[in-house]
């Protein structure tokens, strides 16, 4: 009997994870040998039970993707991840493909296709299309090389920048001066080559979606 390929289900969401289990059932040379519900349960799997595949949701509370990604490549380089997500954005798919994964899926394929992604990629396939190589790249050499010239610093004004603070309330909230708040609001602005706090909110929740994420998360906590 030829040997299943195992797969690691990884999503927040129960009903979305008994959807994939049932599109896969239908497969007689695939089991789903777990099933986890965030990042840091998706880790101690992998490492417990060493599956061909992780099948990674995107978008979960606590751990990140592109974090549970780098530790499998660092720990468990023989499984083999894809993604299978409903956000289909520039900085989600660049920094999917720097982590290492060998795919990233859109979340409403059908169930046959999503069988066949996982057989080939436990052939050893990447699943990338030239047309997401290319969408990736041009992130990074564009949006991507703008917020990465950014300080730490300047990360934080960004965030806050999406709330809505002005300098008197980014000076309070970082415990800085508002003169270096200004400072950091100008340097900000003159990195992502727009001409106001306005353009630069624009910018950022168009270009760099985890900003609004993780003020998102935030709320809800």
């Amino acid at each position: 009997m030829e040997q299943k390929i195992t797969i690691l289900l990884v999503d927040d969401h129960p009903l979305a994870r008994q959807g994939v289990r049932t599109a896969l059932e239908q497969a007689d040379d695939l089991e789903i040998v777990a099933e986890a519900q965030n990042g840091q349960e998706a880790i101690q799997l992998v490492a417990s039970l060493q599956p061909d595949i992780l099948l990674l949701d995107l978008k979960m509370p606590g751990i990140r993707a592109a974090e549970v990604e780098a530790w499998v490549r660092e720990h468990h380089p023989a499984t083999i991840t894809l993604v299978l997500t409903a956000h289909d954005r520039d900085f989600y798919l660049s920094e999917m493909i720097e982590a290492g994964v060998a795919g990233y899926l859109d979340k409403n394929q059908r169930g046959e296709q999503l069988v066949e992604a996982i057989r080939r990629a436990a052939a050893g396939e990447n699943l990338f299309t030239e047309q997401q190589l290319e969408r990736a790249l041009r992130w990074r050499e564009g949006a991507g090389d703008k917020w990465q010239s950014l300080t730490g610093r300047e990360h934080e004004v960004a965030q806050l920048l999406v709330q809505g603070l002005n300098d008197a309330a980014l000076a309070k909230a970082l415990n800085i001066s508002l003169r270096t708040a200004s400072h950091h609001v100008a340097s900000l602005l003159k990195k992502l080559a727009v001409a106001s706090r306005q353009e630069a909110v624009a910018w950022l929740i168009r270009n760099i979606p985890d900003v609004v994420d993780e003020l998102i998360e935030i709320r809800e906590k």
